[in-house]
């Protein structure tokens, strides 16, 4: 079968989830399927992402989005009514290079991640999976009251078209699939129990459990120029380390990942790292006794607490993350929502090495038995071929 493959980024380098996610379902799609791969890009292509996806793709086209073709794109999905997530990607140029590559290549089966790009293919007569990956309404809806106040008005429209377009998208496309039970339940349609969930995985290979002497306490590592990050990296300096202080005062942090926004950038200190990119992220986590994830705000399963398991770190999230993670929280992974349950937990481990072990060990234990992209790809190459049953 021939499988066209929509998507909003270039999925190389991985520095974030989507393009992570893309990478791993072309690499175990393109053992079901014959790939043609369309995907936008708002920046220039790493000089290696063709080498990189070529083993996995018969055909590879890339279309630019230039800034004046974005702005425009932005004032025209004020008047047309869809999300400016959406708005942002689509250009009517874009769209007859899409048609063409699909009149030229005739594909059995379309697919497309993220509802930013659905519109190139909502309208086409093939059967199609849409990969929602996130409840982009709820993580907008989070957002809205950490905003300045002059941004709430567009944050709420923005809530409110996602919300309708979630809910359009779903009659348009065969198949729909998501990463967790709790994002399917937060889809505004009423028959989202149909939709297939199929959740990220490890590279575990290459997140593997690495000895290094440890340079930081805490360790918190993600795309740091993505707002749940920020808001994160924000939350474990300002108001988690001051309490760990309290006891600890030599207590570091190490904040690690691409494009650090000025606010986290302006989090550095003699206790905090920030390091911005880094080419091998795996001594970011080896070189930390801890891996918190405070996350706030945001929707979705966090890749870095899959990676941090994977690598045998014990982690320490809020309920909000561990609603899609599904870990068991006190013995796979210990869950916190206030800064005081937060620092508690990491004195527990800094003090007690022990103990910091056995955490460690359990949740390494459960993300090699529950995430696989492997398994988890080949159930969504089932779903597109009409093989499977829902959960």
């Amino acid at each position: 079968m021939k499988l066209l493959v929509v998507l909003p980024r270039v999925p190389y380098p991985l520095e974030k989830g989507d393009k992570l996610r893309a990478y791993h379902h072309l690499k175990h799609l393109s053992a079901h399927f014959e790939i043609v791969l369309c995907a936008m890009t708002d920046e220039e292509v790493h000089p290696d992402a063709i080498s990189e996806l070529q083993p996995f793709c018969k055909s590879i086209h890339i279309f630019r989005l230039t800034k004046p073709v974005i702005l425009l794109n932005l004032v025209k999905a004020i008047f047309s009514g869809i999300p400016f997530q959406a708005g942002y990607f689509y250009s009517h140029s874009i769209q007859r290079k899409i048609d063409r590559v699909i009149r030229e290549e005739q594909p059995d089966h379309i697919f497309c991640q993220l509802l930013r790009v659905a519109g190139y293919v909502s309208h086409q007569p093939i059967p199609k999976t849409l990969d929602y990956q996130d409840v982009f309404s709820m993580g907008i809806r989070r957002r809205i009251p950490r905003v300045s106040w002059y941004l709430r008005p567009i944050f709420r429209l923005e809530y409110q078209r996602l919300k309708r377009y979630e809910r359009e998208l779903f009659e348009l496309f065969d198949n729909k699939v998501i990463i967790s039970a709790p994002d399917r339940k937060l889809i505004p349609h009423p028959r989202h129990a149909e939709i297939h969930i199929i959740p990220n995985g490890v590279d575990h290979d290459f997140f593997r459990p690495i000895d290094k002497p440890k340079a930081y306490d805490l360790v918190f590592i993600g795309n740091m120029g993505y707002p749940p990050n920020v808001n994160a990296a924000e939350y474990l300096v300002n108001e988690i380390l001051p309490l760990v202080h309290h006891e600890m005062p030599s207590a570091t942090v190490l904040l690690a990942g691409a494009t650090p926004d000025k606010r986290v950038q302006d989090l550095a200190s003699s206790h905090v790292t920030v390091t911005g990119w880094v080419d091998d992220i795996r001594n970011c986590y080896a070189q930390a006794r801890i891996f918190v994830a405070p996350m706030q705000i945001g929707t979705g399963l966090q890749n870095k607490l899959l990676e941090a398991m994977s690598m045998r770190l014990p982690c320490i999230t809020s309920s909000l993350a561990n609603s899609a993670l599904c870990a068991q929280d006190g013995t796979e992974i210990l869950v916190a929502e206030k800064p005081a349950d937060y620092a508690k937990h990491i004195l527990d481990l800094l003090k007690d090495t022990d103990y910091a072990g056995k955490i460690a060990a359990a949740g390494y234990d459960f993300v090699i038995k529950n995430y696989n992209w492997k398994n988890a790809t080949d159930e969504m190459a089932r779903v597109m071929m009409g093989k499977t049953i829902l959960e």
